[in-house]
């Protein structure tokens, strides 16, 4: 069982305009119907080939040691997880999801990745649905389903450990397909109040082809320098992006960095810090599919700061 003592409080945007493509800044505190576990500690000697999820006892791969993922996060920025989730929890999660876009949900938002569009998904044609790509924000506000892949007892002390904070669960992003989004780092668009205080996971729903445009990522670029922007934070300015690319380009030659992909398989999860360069390789096929979510998560401390979070412990 999840301990009692915990934050059950997550960010959701308000003030949504659906006719512009960009999201409003301003957030609202919601109360979520399910528990934080913050305060929970991995123990080499509590470690095993076993853990929880809905209720039930999963076989999964040994979680590496705190050592070994220490070693990884730091060298490398990122860890990988073969096999976290059973094809049974995916295809549970990915039943939901269809039928919430079967439904034409009212509530929940999607990005056109195909014309930069942004609406409510009821508003999504039969066409564009088919044949456009898509990305669709926040599920985890109407799934219990999709929230237990964001906060779990294995899942949840590991993204604790490596923040060094607890974390708080702010958004996630589902997409059908690859995103051919350009090399980036999340703290240019979602910037932690504390430097460094932002973590991200992403989820294979199914096997990955290489031709479907996986997740492409460079490790060790998460130790880049961060890029200052003329607003004097790591917050992106968009008309200065150039020069950060061009900040990261000589960073990532000079260091000898190369990009690595992740052709992942159904139930994989890849953990990455919040500075680490990445992006979503070509798609050389495009009637391909490439099911995945992501999940953002900020410090507990920011949200306390922010007033987005209640201490109830």
């Amino acid at each position: 069982m999840l301990l009692e003592t915990m934050n059950d409080w997550l960010y959701n945007p308000v003030n949504f305009d659906p006719s512009t493509s960009i999201a409003k800044s301003e957030l609202a505190v919601s109360r979520s119907r399910w528990y934080w576990p913050d305060n929970l500690q991995i123990k080499d000697q509590d470690r095993s080939n076993t853990r929880v999820f809905s209720g039930k006892t999963k076989l999964i791969q040994k979680i590496p040691s705190n050592a070994e993922l220490d070693k990884s996060w730091d060298i490398n920025g990122f860890i990988a997880l073969p096999g976290f989730y059973s094809h049974e929890e995916i295809d549970s999660v990915e039943n939901e999801v269809r039928e919430i876009w079967e439904s034409g949900n009212t509530d929940v938002v999607v990005d056109n990745l195909t014309d930069g569009a942004r609406r409510y998904l009821c508003d999504v044609t039969i066409y564009e649905h088919k044949y456009h790509r898509f990305k669709t924000n926040d599920l985890y506000l109407v799934s219990n389903l999709v929230r237990k892949l964001a906060i779990n007892e294995t899942l949840s002390p590991l993204l604790n450990r490596l923040l060094g904070q607890p974390v708080v669960l702010c958004n996630s992003l589902n997409f059908d397909k690859g995103s051919s989004q350009e090399d980036h780092v999340d703290s240019l668009y979602m910037t932690p109040k504390t430097s460094g205080d932002l973590i991200a996971i992403w989820v294979a729903l199914e096997d990955c082809h290489k031709d479907a445009g996986p997740l492409k990522y460079y490790p060790g670029s998460h130790k880049i320098k961060p890029y200052i922007f003329s607003n004097g934070s790591e917050h992106a300015v968009g008309k200065e992006y150039p020069e950060f690319a061009k900040h990261m380009e000589e960073h990532v030659k000079a260091l000898g960095l190369e990009p690595l992909t992740f052709e992942a398989r159904k139930g994989d999860v890849f953990i990455w810090n919040g500075r680490l360069l990445h992006g979503g390789s070509k798609i050389n096929n495009p009637e391909l599919t490439r099911k995945s979510i992501v999940f953002h998560y900020f410090s507990k401390r920011d949200c306390k700061e922010k007033n987005l979070v209640a201490d109830h412990e």
